[in-house]
Parts: C-alpha cells; sequence; structure tokens
C-alpha cells in the first residue's frame, strides 16, 4: 500500500473516464466511511441520505444528479444500500448510457456487526433495526453479469481503515447476501 487510508490505492487511479461508484451493503457496514476515506477526493457523493428526509422523488433527484455530475466529466459515488439489481440496474445503465464505468463495492454482510454500530448512531442516522434486517433479505451480491465494469469486495483492515480488493468472478455466484 501506498500513502493514505488503507484500502484506498486499489481505487487510486482508476477512473481515466468518468466512473459511478455503486456501494452494495447493509445500512452501517462501512460504507459512507469507506467513501470518506478512499473515494471523496475523485468523487462526487450522491445517495438519497443527502436530500431532506420528506423530501419527494428522491430517485428522481438522485438520478438528475447523478446526470449532472457525468455530464461535467465527475466521477459519483451512490452512497445508499443499493441491496438488489432494482436499485442499481438504473446507475449502472445511467453510467454506461453517459460513457462512464460503473463500479461496484460489495460490502459483505455482518447483520451483527451492522445492528451494533447502528445502536451507536443519533438521531436521523440510527436506523430501525427491523429496516437493517429487512435490507439483509433483499441484499444481493453485485456481479459483473450485472453490467458492472469491476466489482470489489471491501472490508474492515482492523486498523480504522479498510481492506479492498477484486472480486473474482468465481465468487460471482450473484446468490443471495452470503455472496
Amino acid at each position: 500500500m501506498g500513502a493514505g487510508p488503507p484500502g484506498r490505492d486499489i481505487v487510486a487511479g482508476m477512473a481515466t473516464r468518468p466512473d459511478v461508484a455503486v456501494l452494495v451493503g447493509l445500512q452501517a457496514s462501512g460504507k459512507t466511511s469507506f467513501f470518506t476515506q478512499c473515494l471523496s477526493d475523485r468523487y462526487e457523493p450522491v445517495g438519497k441520505d443527502l436530500f431532506p428526509r420528506g423530501a419527494r422523488n428522491k430517485q428522481r433527484r438522485q438520478m438528475r444528479l447523478l446526470a449532472e455530475h457525468l455530464a461535467a466529466g465527475r466521477s459519483v459515488a451512490v452512497d445508499n444500500t443499493n441491496p438488489s439489481p432494482r436499485e442499481w440496474e438504473p446507475l449502472v445503465e445511467a453510467a454506461h448510457a453517459r460513457g462512464a464505468t460503473a463500479t461496484a463495492y460489495w460490502f459483505p454482510p455482518d447483520a451483527a456487526g451492522s445492528l451494533r454500530r447502528n445502536a451507536r448512531r443519533a438521531g436521523r442516522d440510527r436506523v430501525p433495526d427491523v429496516g437493517v434486517l429487512a435490507t439483509l433479505k433483499r441484499l444481493r451480491a453485485p456481479t459483473a453479469a450485472d453490467g458492472f465494469d469491476a466489482v470489489y469486495e471491501v472490508g474492515f483492515d482492523g486498523r480504522g481503515g479498510f481492506e479492498v480488493r477484486p472480486r473474482a468472478p468465481a465468487e460471482e455466484t450473484g446468490g443471495t447476501a452470503a455472496g
């Protein structure tokens, strides 16, 4: 690894053209921390949590923001749970339609860990446990067959950072949350 937070090197220098990074994982799985540590200097944040809680048409607003950034030649990171093709297909299609790549960052589920981290959150950041468990039921590992140009697996490194590794085709079964 080079300079910078752990996990950053594998994503450094990836984008020769704009990229749409789709973060896929449970609530409190580390997606936002990963964005902050490893992507924020090259990617614009996009996600439904950026809009006020009562905002209408969050999906349409998110897609418009994504399109605006890509039109300006900027890469974006979509920081939602994105648990299934229903959520990520429009993002992949929008990326490719605008000449960008689409990269999935898969955070394998650790329900107990997510529930523990979520319990330490306060206010709007805390999600009811039932919400985390409902996402777990829908969560599926992304694969290249889903249209992604690259798929990476992300985990905590035990030192406050992240380990990022390419997800091997043999691992890309496209199954349930267990991957």
